[in-house]
């Protein structure tokens, strides 16, 4: 189990929740109308939550530059939205999908085999940080919305580079704090309700860091060109903006999205959201 250790100098610790029961009592609850999106959306320019959802989706897809050739490893991919639309929008060779949560895995799976793409789209159980596939087996490796729950998200870098062939890329849509951890001798309430934000949403406190040590760590595990840009003001406003104003994306989420449609903005301050980028050294082979 993961856990937000040292809350209190050591002497206090909040347990976690395992990410799997997370996305269990989620169930199918979906925060677009359309198709069974899972991420916060990339605003710029969109109206609605589908249209955000789809646009962060392409995003990711265009920053990883993935074609025909390509074989992509993505992992955490939710209800394989992600995946159908990459198929459909680039057409890579394969997609390889990892997923810890079975019900998720099994809910995709049926998705993918009634629009007949069994065939590009291998989904699998399993974790992010020991995936099992071979080494050098991919192109791309993606993470949309979801590295902060691995367990570490350092341990995932490793595997990721592992799993890269020489010249291949790591993309992630990531939400990070946007600063170190508060002292909480001095701020013991913004300290305890960051420690119990990060236990609700499965958060290890090893992945608690801001984005110029998320770039050290990348680099650390290997990759090359890093980069860790901010996208934060091309997301959580137009979030917030949806949750105060989308009753039907609140209903859709029940009691989830009633207690997220009272955060109020500045409950966002303390967050960073990332599009953080690395390649893998060497030059990638004529395939």
């Amino acid at each position: 189990m993961s856990e937000s250790k040292g809350l209190f100098g050591g002497g206090m610790t909040i347990p976690a929740l395992p990410v799997r029961w997370l996305y269990r009592l989620a169930s199918t609850h979906a925060f677009s109308e359309r198709g069974l999106y899972l991420n916060m959306g990339y605003w710029e320019g969109a109206r609605t939550i589908d249209e955000a959802c789809e646009a962060m989706v392409e995003l990711v897809g265009r920053t990883a530059g993935i074609t025909s050739a390509d074989t992509v490893v993505d992992v955490g991919f939710g209800f394989a939205e992600q995946d159908i639309f990459w198929t459909q929008r680039f057409a890579p060779r394969r997609i390889i999908g990892i997923n810890i949560t079975p019900e998720q895995v099994r809910v995709a799976r049926e998705r993918v085999r009634k629009l007949g793409l069994e065939d590009r789209i291998d989904l699998r159980e399993g974790s992010a940080t020991a995936t099992g596939l071979p080494d050098a087996c991919c192109d791309v490796v993606t993470a949309l919305e979801c590295a902060f729950h691995f367990d570490t998200r350092e341990d995932f870098f490793a595997e990721a580079a592992r799993l890269l062939r020489p010249g291949g890329r790591l993309v992630l849509a990531d939400s990070i704090p946007t600063g170190p951890d508060l002292d909480p001798w001095q701020h013991p309430l913004q300290a305890l309700m960051g420690g119990l934000a990060r236990a609700a949403l499965a958060v290890p406190q090893a992945n608690a860091y801001p984005r110029a040590v998320y770039a050290v760590k990348l680099a650390a595990a290997g990759f090359e060109s890093v980069q860790v840009d901010s996208i934060r003001e091309q997301v959580f406003p137009g979030w917030h903006r949806a949750l105060a104003q989308d009753h039907e994306m609140r209903r859709r989420l029940g009691p989830v999205g009633w207690a997220l449609g009272r955060i109020p903005e500045a409950g966002y301050a303390p967050f960073d959201y990332v599009l953080a980028v690395g390649r893998k050294p060497g030059t990638e082979a004529v395939k």
